[in-house]
């Protein structure tokens, strides 16, 4: 399908972006493009001024600050996964990266991009919640930070202002923890049907569910099993607590349940072995 008219305009700056999106209320980014793209194609979206971000500079890469990894917003899914840093300090970010769609979405999609589009079956939304990560904004009033389990806040919805923009990914450094990352999905291009993001850490574990809920969502129930001294087995039998699965063309909310309680308890073999 052919997308509905809009204007188009490349920012030279993360400032120049900002005052853009207030133009109007009908004001879109474009990182990659690789979520926003198809859904104007469908009419999902329809914007009226569609604001270039791949001109500006300083927004792609990966760097250590301190015992934290940073990524530039407009770093791409294969130069993440790629990225020797990135999967020394934190091989699960870089791991899920690497699991996204196919070759072109990998190499054209951002990581900007795919936290900001919010999908709850998404792959990097749950590993940055199992890493207790943030992302930074910045906006008419300065930067800020936004834990990640304050930024998804609704289906396909964040914590960014109106005119706030998506600068970079920080994430606590994971150095010689051990890691998990398990998805189940009818070919390699495709969504997850149920998908579980695992890392050990400070003596405990942290849990991240795809595809079980309106939005990307930590497992905290398996968390404080784990906490309580159970083993893997039973404290995923509390994966399902908190969750809201849907029934669709791919899966029904039945079929997700089973999945979830199994690809958690992987997970946690895995982690803790």
């Amino acid at each position: 399908m052919i997308p509905a008219e809009f204007d188009y305009e490349a920012a030279t700056s993360v400032e120049h972006a900002i005052e853009l999106l207030g133009t109007n209320a009908e004001t879109r980014l474009l990182a990659g493009g690789q979520s926003l793209l198809p859904l104007m194609k469908l009419r999902l979206s329809s914007p009226l001024l569609l604001v270039d971000l791949g001109r500006v500079e300083g927004l792609s890469g990966v760097r250590e600050d301190g015992d934290t990894l940073v990524v530039g917003a407009l770093t791409c899914h294969e130069d993440l996964h790629r990225d020797a840093t990135a999967a020394k300090r934190c091989p699960l970010l870089a791991h899920a990266a690497g699991e996204i769609g196919d070759p072109q979405v990998r190499h054209r999609g951002t990581i900007g991009g795919s936290l900001a589009h919010a999908a709850p079956e998404g792959d990097l939304p749950a590993a940055l919640l199992a890493l207790d990560g943030e992302v930074v904004a910045r906006g008419p009033g300065g930067e800020r930070t936004i834990a990640a389990k304050d930024f998804f806040v609704g289906p396909f919805t964040t914590a960014l202002g109106p005119q706030e923009v998506l600068t970079a990914v920080r994430v606590p450094a994971t150095d010689g923890a051990r890691w998990s990352y398990r998805k189940f999905h009818p070919r390699a291009q495709d969504w997850a049907i149920v998908g579980v993001a695992a890392v050990a850490a400070n003596g405990g574990a942290r849990v991240a569910l795809v595809s079980m809920g309106p939005t990307p969502m930590r497992a905290s129930a398996v968390e404080s099993a784990l906490a309580g001294g159970a083993d893997a087995a039973t404290a995923a039998g509390s994966a399902l607590e908190g969750t809201a699965p849907v029934d669709d063309a791919f899966a029904s909310a039945e079929y997700r349940n089973h999945l979830a309680e199994v690809l958690v308890r992987r997970a946690l073999e895995e982690i803790r072995a």
